[in-house]
């Protein structure tokens, strides 16, 4: 079954517009940080991946629901479940479709240069997987520049989208 969903992934990507990516992960412990490249696939109105490391690494939404697959582990959430990533959901929702960018109390616009910068810093006691989102698209046609995903104690993974 896995090698039939990686079959369809793949044949999805090749009939798709894709946009190349490099991840960088950065953890505070590590002295050097782990540079990968891949791709991303956006299919409107609500389906973004983001493939590296040969598909290892994965990040995807797909409506409300988020899969993150990284170093071999796969964890999923759902936006309608947790706050952290209703937000983001919302904003990635809205500049995949050219839509206005949602207002909320955890989110921050700063346009400079061309380019929007969305913050996301999500509210809450709740034990988060990341401190704060950061997307960086360009302000006329919305194309994806980096997203950063901020961790604790200073770790942070990001990509950079060409």
């Amino acid at each position: 079954m896995k090698k039939v969903l990686i079959f369809l992934f793949c044949m999805l990507t090749l009939t798709m517009s894709a946009q190349s990516v490099t991840k960088t992960s950065h953890k505070k412990a590590v002295k050097t940080d782990v540079v990968t490249t891949g791709t991303m696939t956006v299919r409107k109105p609500d389906y973004i991946c983001i493939s590296t490391d040969g598909g290892k690494d994965q990040l995807i939404m797909d409506g409300t629901k988020f899969t993150m697959t990284m170093g071999g582990k796969q964890h999923v959430t759902d936006s309608k479940k947790n706050a952290q990533f209703a937000t983001f959901q919302a904003v990635l929702h809205a500049v995949i479709n050219g839509k206005p960018i949602p207002e909320g109390e955890d989110l921050t616009v700063t346009t400079k240069n061309g380019q929007k910068t969305i913050t996301i810093t999500p509210t809450g006691k709740k034990r988060k997987l990341f401190t704060s989102f950061v997307l960086t698209v360009d302000a006329k046609t919305s194309a994806f520049k980096v997203l950063r995903m901020n961790g604790r104690k200073e770790d942070y993974t990001e990509y950079t989208f060409k």
